[in-house]
């Protein structure tokens, strides 16, 4: 029987850079964009020939890609792919004998991994221009499903542009989670079918555990987790793991037995922290493409690493002022959850005339006191996003990377300038990504027009606060409908 899981894609509204390092927080919205792994069996039987071998064949394809390798991964000394090699492990170390010898079975059989990617991922600019259509999202909408994905053109060593051009939003991260969730559902590890029930949230640790643990060796560094964390659990306010939690990981390069190293990992003590968060009601993500190939996001981060150890009073002046303005951001949105809870009426009719009006018009439509107060929230929020911006935009000058390049900050403050638009900023560490804007009531149409005009693609994402999930079927054959629920913190 084949197994598919889901993962979503992130975009990390507050934390960027920061989030590398504990206590600093980030609030990180899961959307609907998703990951899928299908895992099935290789072969239909155990071959005659395969005995007591521990040796197994594992193909990998990615048909978006047009790519197919075939490895033999032998479960006692493997070298493929981080997320089989320690979604194995982990069925070694938490399986009794009888589990065992039916784990050698499943493996005998092989491994048929697919993995595709909602076109949110990828950029496919240039094939919507090179069909003469408009930059719309309807355009995007009219692409097949997991379309082949295009290649940037040339190199470009400023703007660090990767391989395939992609949009920001943590392809790796998504693509790795569903591979281990999908695996260790297929082994027997965990039972993703759970997830409504009391024991879900346990199977989903062990998922976060494996994928966090994959992600960071495959990557060669121990990064703060975000991308997995949302990943798994959805949309969050998150505070990363201390590294060395991970150290024996990175030990395993240097041949200490992959189960040992597993095993150690399980019982580590995992000190992040994750607290529920939601945009407030009535409020949209949106996420514009301008069409510039995106931006290698470990390059960056080692350019702000290198100017925080040359000029460490400066770097953290910025860094106190930044995390500030991050808290401050946050609890203007929470306060305004807060007063749509409690006077819905006079949330709601602020959110549309909102909605209709340029922001520097907002203030003057305030006609009773209950309203005003949710005027006032709206405006704090947008004045500590300008300065959230400014912090950001000055660490990148310091540090000598495009953290809000010219050319976004142009893009960004004619979008915070727009009818109905609370935020607009460039996600995570920065650089020529995706910009997202969140948007009030139905002003989101008008948005997007307007970046259409200003050569800007607004993707089909949205926010979508869900996370690991155990899927039906092949996406690329039936409308994806989730088995059970997926993970959604409470």
């Amino acid at each position: 029987m084949a197994v598919v899981a889901s993962a979503p894609g992130k975009v990390l509204m507050t934390g960027g850079y920061l989030i590398l390092e504990r206590p600093n927080a980030g609030v990180v919205l899961s959307t609907n964009a998703r990951f899928y792994a299908i895992v099935k069996p290789l072969y239909d039987e155990i071959k005659p020939d395969s005995g007591a071998s521990a040796w197994t064949d594992v193909k990998l394809t990615s048909p978006q890609l047009s790519r197919e390798s075939i490895y033999k991964f032998d479960s006692r000394n493997p070298f493929v792919e981080q997320a089989v090699q320690y979604a194995v492990a982990a069925a070694h170390v938490t399986f009794d004998k009888d589990k065992k010898d039916a784990l050698n079975k499943i493996l005998l059989q092989g491994l048929h991994i697919m993995v595709l990617g909602c076109n949110d991922f990828y950029s496919y600019r240039n094939q919507i221009e090179a069909r003469g259509l408009p930059l719309t999202p309807e355009a995007l909408a009219a692409l097949p499903p997991f379309t082949s994905i295009s290649f940037n053109a040339e190199e470009n060593g400023q703007n660090c542009k990767p391989e395939v051009a992609k949009t920001g939003l943590g392809s790796s991260a998504a693509m790795t989670t569903a591979v281990v969730a999908a695996l260790l559902h297929y082994l027997g590890v965990v039972d993703l079918s759970s997830l409504s029930k009391d024991e879900g949230p346990v199977d989903v640790d062990m998922v976060h555990i494996i994928a966090q643990t994959a992600h960071c060796i495959a990557q060669g560094k121990v990064g703060s987790g975000f991308d997995v964390s949302s990943a798994v659990y959805g949309s969050h306010r998150y505070v990363r793991f201390s590294p060395d939690i991970l150290s024996s990981a990175q030990d395993a390069v240097k041949e200490i037995p992959l189960q040992e190293v597993m095993a150690s990992i399980l019982k580590g003590k995992w000190d992040h922290e994750r607290t529920k968060f939601s945009l407030p009601p009535l409020m949209n993500l949106l996420l514009g493409e301008p069409g510039t190939g995106g931006s290698s996001t470990p390059s960056m981060v080692g350019a702000v690493k290198r100017w925080q150890k040359s000029d460490p009073t400066k770097a953290g002046e910025t860094w106190r002022k930044l995390s500030e303005a991050n808290s401050a951001l946050e609890i203007q949105l929470n306060i305004l959850s807060k007063l749509a809870e409690e006077n819905w009426n006079a949330y709601k009719c602020v959110i549309d005339i909102c909605s209709k009006q340029r922001p520097e018009k907002w203030i003057e439509q305030a006609t009773e006191p209950g309203q005003e107060v949710v005027f006032k929230a709206l405006l704090g929020a947008r004045s500590t996003m300008f300065e959230i911006r400014n912090h950001m935009r000055q660490m990148g000058e310091a540090a000598g990377v495009p953290i809000e390049p010219e050319s976004q900050t142009q893009l960004l403050d004619a979008t915070m300038g727009m009818e109905g638009v609370l935020l607009a900023g460039v996600p995570g560490a920065g650089g020529f990504d995706a910009v997202f804007a969140i948007t009030l009531g139905d002003s989101g149409s008008d948005v997007t027009k307007a970046w259409s005009s200003l050569n800007v693609l607004a993707l089909l994402v949205r926010e979508d606060p869900h996370g690991v999930s155990l899927e039906t079927g092949d996406p690329r054959t039936k409308e994806i409908t989730s088995a059970v629920s997926a993970v959604q913190i409470e």
